[in-house]
């Protein structure tokens, strides 16, 4: 069952798992999850530092629910590493975590907010990687792993919050 929330400027949307529109916006971010990497990874520790896999993530939960962001967030770097070997196997189970964590800390402040301020979209990013770092360090046991996103991704936070924003409030305002 489709839910809409209209604001001056931005729709968003909650499918349900019944809905064939969730299943093609999945494919379309999980698309975006999987050519968004592969540009970034281009850049010397590029994926290290702009944290291209949860992008098009983030988009998918806070634009059109938690369905479409889960798939888009437990699918996309599966696809990834099986296609490219990246992420490694070994940081599968922290990273799609990780994208769980975004997808459902964005479905919900999308839900509660009612729109797509900067402020918002800063909060899940910080509230994601907060919690996340913290799984991590539960389950590696390291203090570095689970600070590296902060120490060397916070060109990616920072991406993910503004550009998140600006394609939110842009490119998908209907």
């Amino acid at each position: 069952m489709e839910t809409n929330v209209t604001t001056a400027t931005v729709k968003l949307y909650s499918l349900g798992w019944r809905e064939m529109r969730t299943y093609l916006f999945a494919l379309l971010f999980i698309a975006g999850n999987i050519v968004l990497p592969q540009l970034c990874h281009l850049i010397p520790q590029g994926g290290l530092m702009l944290l291209p896999i949860y992008f098009f993530t983030l988009i998918a939960a806070y634009k059109f629910g938690l369905r479409v962001g889960l798939l888009t967030a437990v699918l996309s770097p599966l696809i990834n590493s099986a296609l490219f070997g990246m992420p490694a196997a070994a940081a599968l189970p922290v990273i799609t975590i990780k994208g769980v964590l975004l997808a459902a800390a964005a479905a919900w402040m999308a839900s509660r907010s009612k729109g797509a301020s900067l402020t918002v979209l800063v909060a899940v990013v910080l509230g994601y990687q907060l919690a996340g770092g913290a799984i991590e360090w539960a389950m590696t046991g390291s203090v570095a792993s689970a600070l590296q996103d902060w120490k060397l991704g916070w060109p990616g936070m920072l991406l993910q919050a503004v550009g998140g924003w600006l394609v939110i409030n842009s490119l998908l305002r209907k």
